[in-house]
């Protein structure tokens, strides 16, 4: 009978930062698909003071080494003091603790901060590796008195690798488009039912009247570019959360680390800018991520964020177009509604029975809901 072989060794650890991990052993693990969960991104938000002390988001990645010190899984995780920058909401739970004596903060969350784009979570060669960062986060948990642990925005394939470890799994909706092999916005356009199609061509060139719409990416985007997202990113943050949740130094970095990977949508009235959007190229998909208009022109908020989306996406033979969080006026622009997950560890037993049966009551809702976007799409019937 032959032995059976030792375990692999193992180490694990509590990092400091993505920005002190070494940048090819990260990135050989995230695989280069998903733009924010490399290097670049996420040590790039440290570097910046986006987050960091004073911003409530403390980066602290989960690390796993081999006997020989390599780096064979990582997770990017970051002690929270608040809810915001996360885009799956939980401050009823927050509030509930609160009530009941506990102290729902910090928590730890292994997310990409403000960014509701889903992707792995487990960067990790096995998934013997992946579930040994879960068992380090619940380790954390448990070993600083936290209340908890949050995976949000986690890729599909790997929910099983939580729900395995028994974490409650909740479920959302985004809206994306999916790219079917068209040549063109007009043979997308064709798929459409007849109003959809006379009401999408009249949002377009109402949205560009008097405009200039300038697509700019890798070396073309100069410091005047940056400037004036700057300033289309203030003024949204302001409106929607209150303060930005980057600073100005991030898109400076963004710029000289990612340029490659980023197309900026600049409108101009005359020579001045007055709108803008920034998306992200993924191996497949195109990430719309950042947007702002200093003036009032309707439909130009779709032109540049969801229309000029699918153009780009087209022209690069992307699979998807994935637009951010919430939106349901996003469904009558041909971006359909899919499922997004996120995993949660609760560390006190009858606090978790409490969360366990608020995710199933909102599951019922939520699953009403997708049903009911679903068929509501402005496709054509088929005869």
């Amino acid at each position: 009978m032959m032995a059976e072989a030792d375990p692999p060794q193992r180490s694990l650890s509590l990092g400091t930062g993505v920005a002190a991990v070494d940048a090819a052993a990260w990135d050989a693990l995230a695989g280069g698909g998903n733009p924010f969960v490399g290097h670049d991104f996420l040590s790039l938000l440290e570097q910046s003071g986006s987050v960091g002390p004073g911003t409530g988001w403390q980066a602290a990645p989960l690390l796993v080494e081999d006997g020989a010190g390599a780096l064979v899984a990582a997770a990017p995780a970051y002690l929270k003091s608040h809810s915001q920058g996360e885009y799956v909401f939980d401050h009823a739970w927050a509030d509930a603790w609160a009530r009941a004596g506990g102290a729902y903060y910090p928590k730890l969350q292994i997310a990409a901060p403000f960014t509701p784009v889903p992707g792995p979570r487990l960067l990790a060669a096995s998934d013997d590796d992946a579930i040994l960062l879960i068992r380090a986060a619940e380790a954390v948990v448990r070993q600083n008195g936290l209340s908890s642990a949050h995976a949000t925005f986690v890729a599909p394939e790997q929910m099983a690798l939580f729900e395995g470890a028994g974490w409650l799994v909740r479920r959302d909706i985004q809206f994306h488009f999916a790219n079917r092999g068209y040549e063109s916005f007009d043979d997308f356009l064709a798929t459409l039912n007849a109003a959809k199609r006379k009401q999408l061509r009249k949002e377009r060139a109402r949205a560009v009247a008097g405009l200039r719409i300038e697509e700019v990416s890798g070396g073309a985007i100069q410091p005047e570019h940056w400037d004036a997202m700057w300033a289309f990113y203030q003024d949204t943050g302001a409106r929607k959360w209150g303060h930005p949740y980057l600073t100005r130094e991030a898109f400076d970095m963004m710029g000289a680390r990612m340029a490659d990977r980023i197309v900026l949508l600049m409108a101009y009235r005359d020579d001045t800018p007055v709108a803008g959007a920034m998306h992200f190229l993924g191996a497949d998909t195109l990430y719309g991520r950042y947007w702002g208009c200093l003036a009032d022109i309707p439909y130009l908020h779709f032109e540049l964020c969801y229309y000029r989306a699918i153009d780009i996406a087209i022209a690069h033979g992307l699979s998807r177009v994935e637009a951010g969080a919430q939106g349901g006026h996003k469904l009558a622009r041909g971006y359909g509604p899919v499922a997004t997950w996120s995993a949660h560890y609760i560390a006190d037993p009858g606090f978790r029975r409490a969360v366990a049966d608020f995710l199933d009551r909102e599951r019922v809702a939520e699953e009403q809901e997708m049903e009911w976007l679903e068929g509501h799409m402005p496709f054509r019937r088929a005869d």
